[in-house]
C-alpha cells in the first residue's frame, strides 16, 4: 500500500557566512618563528596591527578579544620553551599573538543536512495546535568536517513551520572536563578497543579507583617522555584519545540557540561529529531529559557517543561502551522498556538491531530485528532516528539503500512491550529522491535523523542529497493502517 506524503516548501540551506573563530596551530617550528617576529614589533606597531584586525573582524564574532587571549594561552607552553616570560608580555602583544593563532571556519560552507527534530522544553505562549520545536542539523564545512547546529521555530495547526530568525554570531562552547573517572569502566573500554593489558596496566595499576583527567594525562605524559617502543606509545596515545572523549560543554546563556554549534572537540572527533539523533526521553519519575546519539570519527576509528542536556545550553558528552558499541546509527528509545534502556543500531552495517541495558552508555548483545527485504533496501537497512511511541506500537522510520546507492526512507511498526517483534513494514519507500532532489554533495539521497508526531501527522525532516534539508508530513492514521 502506497502512503501519501506531503512535501513542504520550507528549505534549510547552508550559509557560508556563518563562521567560527577557530584555534589555528601552524606547527611548533613555524609558530615559534612567528612569535619571534611579533616580538620584534614596537608598541606602536603592535597597536596598529591590533586596531586593523579588530576593525576587520570584531563585528563578525562575539568578544573576539577574549578568543585571542584564549588562543594565546594555547601557545603558552611553547612560548615558555623559547625562554620568554609570558607574564611580562603586554596584553596587546598577547592579543596579537592570539590573532595569529586564530582562523575563521565556515561551519556550513559545504552542507546542512541529516536533520533531527524534537519538542522544545518551552511550550509557553502558543496558540491551539502549535508546537515549538528545535531542529538539529549536521553542518559540514571545509575538509568535510561536521558539527551540530540548531534552529528553533513553531509548527502551526497546519504543521507549517515558522522559523525564528537566525542570529549572526556563532558561539563556541566552553569545554569542561569530567571531574572523575571510574577505573573499572575505563579499563573495560580499553579492553573493547583491544589495547593490550600489558600496556594499559603501566598506567592503570597506579591510579586510584576514581581518578581525574589530569592524573591520567600526567601519568601518560611521564611514560611517553621516556624511551618507549612504537606499540607502547600507540597504546598510550589511544588511552589519551579515550579520556579526551569525555567532556562537558557550556554555552553563554545570552546566546540564541541558532548561534550555538557543537564543534568537534576531542581527538576522537577530529574528523567530525556525524548524524546526531535527538530524543526527548521521559524518565521513570516523569521528568524529561534530552539525549542525542552521534558518531565521532577521527579518520580511522568510529566511536558512538551519547550527548545529554536539560536546557540546550549545557551538554554532557560520553562515549558508548560494550561489545556492540562499535558502529554507526544508534538511536535511543524515548523511554525505558521493562525497566531498561533500549536502543536501535546498525551494528554490522547492514541490518537493524535492538539492544537493552541498565545503563544508557553500555550496549552488549544486539538482537537482529530487520534484514533487507525489498529491492530498494537490499544494500542495507537502518533507522532514521529515535522510535516514536504510538498506541499501536513503536513507529520506526527507516532508511534503505538500493541500486546506484540510492537512499530512500521507509517505516516499520514494532511491539510496544517487545520491540524485537515487527508488526508491520512498508514494502514501498515512504520517501524517495525526486528528480529535483537528486543533485547534491552525495546524489540520490533522502535521509533523516529524527521525526515527531504533531496534530495527527508525522513531521519528517529529511536531507536532500547531503546538501540541504526540508520536511514532509504524513497522516498518521493512513500510515498506521498501512503498517498493520
Amino acid at each position: 500500500m502506497q502512503v501519501s506524503v506531503q512535501r513542504k516548501e520550507t528549505r534549510f540551506l547552508p550559509d557560508s557566512s556563518r563562521v567560527v573563530a577557530r584555534f589555528f596551530n601552524n606547527g611548533e617550528k613555524r609558530t615559534s618563528e612567528l612569535i619571534k617576529r611579533v616580538l620584534t614589533l614596537d608598541e606602536q606597531q603592535v597597536s596598529r596591527q591590533l586596531e586593523h584586525t579588530f576593525r576587520e573582524f570584531a563585528g563578525r564574532h562575539r568578544n573576539i578579544s577574549q578568543i585571542f587571549l584564549n588562543h594565546f594561552e594555547n601557545h603558552r607552553g611553547l612560548i615558555e620553551s623559547l625562554d620568554i616570560d609570558a607574564t611580562e608580555l603586554t596584553k596587546e602583544v598577547k592579543l596579537l599573538i592570539g590573532s595569529y593563532a586564530t582562523m575563521e571556519y565556515s561551519i556550513e560552507s559545504a552542507a546542512m543536512f541529516n536533520p533531527s527534530i524534537i519538542e522544545d522544553f518551552d511550550q509557553s505562549f502558543l496558540a491551539k495546535g502549535e508546537k515549538r520545536v528545535i531542529l538539529s542539523f549536521r553542518a559540514t564545512g571545509e575538509g568535510h568536517l561536521s558539527s551540530i547546529v540548531f534552529r528553533r521555530g513553531i509548527l502551526d495547526s497546519n504543521n507549517d513551520f515558522h522559523p525564528n530568525k537566525v542570529r549572526n554570531h556563532i558561539d563556541m562552547a566552553k569545554i569542561v572536563r569530567k571531574k572523575s573517572y571510574d577505573k573499572g569502566r575505563f579499563v573495560q573500554k580499553l579492553n573493547e578497543m583491544n589495547i593490550d593489558e600489558k600496556y594499559s596496566a603501566l598506567i592503570m595499576n597506579d591510579l586510584p579507583d576514581h581518578f581525574d583527567y589530569h592524573e591520567l594525562k600526567r601519568s601518560v605524559h611521564q611514560i611517553m617522555a621516556s624511551d618507549i617502543g612504537t606499540d607502547k606509545r600507540l597504546a598510550l596515545e589511544e588511552m589519551t584519545w579515550l579520556i579526551d572523549s569525555y567532556y562537558d560543554i557550556e554555552f553563554n546563556l545570552d546566546s540564541d540557540i541558532s548561534e550555538r554549534v557543537i564543534f568537534p572537540t576531542s581527538p576522537s572527533e577530529s574528523k567530525g561529529i556525524e548524524d546526531a539523533r535527538f530524543v526527548r526521553f521521559i524518565e521513570e519519575d516523569g521528568s524529561v531529559k534530552v539525549y542525542a546519539t552521534y558518531t565521532a570519527y577521527d579518520g580511522h576509528t568510529i566511536l558512538p557517543k551519547l550527548l545529554s542536556t536539560d536546557d540546550f545550553s549545557s551538554f554532557r558528552i560520553m562515549p558508548m561502551h560494550g561489545n556492540a558499541a562499535q558502529n554507526k546509527n544508534f538511536a535511543l528509545f524515548p523511554k525505558k522498556i521493562k525497566g531498561k534502556y533500549a536502543v536501535l543500531a546498525r551494528v554490522d552495517g547492514v541490518n537493524n538491531y535492538v539492544m537493552f541495558s541498565e545503563r544508557n552508555t553500555l550496549w552488549n548483545d544486539p538482537i537482529k530485528i530487520q534484514e533487507p527485504r525489498f529491492p530498494w533496501e537490499f544494500t542495507q537497512i537502518g533507522n532514521c532516528g529515535a522510535p516514536l511511541y504510538t498506541e499501536e506500537g513503536w513507529l520506526v522510520i527507516t532508511h534503505g539503500v538500493g541500486q546506484m546507492r540510492r537512499y530512500c526512507i521507509g517505516a516499520s511498526l514494532f511491539d510496544l512491550d517487545d520491540p524485537t517483534k515487527e508488526i508491520g513494514r512498508l514494502s514501498q519507500p515512504l520517501l524517495s529522491p525526486l528528480e529535483k532532489e537528486r543533485e547534491g554533495y552525495v546524489p540520490n539521497v533522502v535521509y533523516s535523523c529524527g521525526s515527531l508526531i504533531n496534530n495527527g501527522e508525522l513531521i519528517l525532516p529529511y536531507a536532500v542529497s547531503d546538501y540541504s534539508s526540508s520536511y514532509a508530513t504524513v497522516h498518521m492514521e493512513e500510515l498506521l493502517h498501512a503498517l498493520k
